[in-house]
Formats: structure tokens, C-alpha cells, sequence
């Protein structure tokens, strides 16, 4: 019988470690993971948050995002930089407007995700 245990144990301590050398493979390199970090940084604020949410509506101007948000313009103009420093927003002029949007698919999925994710239990 202790031989059916050591057995069970050695199979299963071998493939974890068939898991670990596939994860170890698998691993993107430092420099993407530092970035993918930075993106869930600037994403992680309760401001920033609530412009992407907003910006999930459409592109808007720094004038909208604010009555959106319900907060100041230069509040989220400071916090417009740093989503689009972190690349999670992109802009573009329009006359003397600059206008506002998810840089892409995967941002928005990331929003919606963490929306249904947080609601997934109620």
C-alpha cells in the first residue's frame, strides 16, 4: 500500500514539474511582463477606471469624460495623460477639440471583463 501512495505522489510531483518547465517556457520575457504591469497600474484607480467605463460609450472630448466622471477637467485631463502614456487610450484632433478613446479590443475587454467579473458572484 505504501508503494500505491509513493507511486501517486512521484506521478503527480512529475507532472507539476512537466507544468512548471511548460510555464517557464510559456513566461513572456521581463520586459513585456514590466509593461503588462504598467497597464494594469494605470488601469487600477477608481478615476481612470471610471473614464474607460465612460469612454466604453464612445470617443469624447476632456469636457464630456469630466461631466461624465463627475469630476474636474484638469483632474482628468492629468489622469487622460496617464492612460494614454500607458497606451490604454488614444487621441485624436478634431478642429479645436481633442477627442478621446479606448486605444483597442483588448482594453475594452479587459473593462468588460472586470465589470462582470466583480458582478459574477452576485
Amino acid at each position: 500500500m505504501e508503494n500505491v501512495k509513493n507511486y501517486d505522489e512521484a506521478e503527480e510531483l512529475s507532472e507539476h514539474s512537466v507544468l512548471a518547465g511548460r510555464a517557464r517556457k510559456n513566461m513572456p520575457a521581463e520586459e513585456t511582463v514590466v509593461q503588462m504591469c504598467t497597464a494594469f497600474k494605470a488601469i487600477g484607480e477608481p478615476s481612470r477606471m471610471k473614464i474607460l467605463l465612460a469612454l466604453m460609450e464612445g470617443e469624447m472630448c476632456v469636457y464630456h469624460i469630466a461631466e461624465a466622471v463627475e469630476g474636474n477637467q484638469s483632474n482628468v485631463s492629468h489622469q487622460l495623460r496617464i492612460l494614454k502614456d500607458a497606451r490604454i487610450i488614444r487621441s485624436r484632433r478634431e478642429g479645436k477639440n481633442i477627442l478621446y478613446s479606448i486605444a483597442d479590443e483588448h482594453i475594452a475587454s479587459i473593462v468588460l471583463m472586470s465589470k462582470a467579473h466583480v458582478h459574477c458572484g452576485e
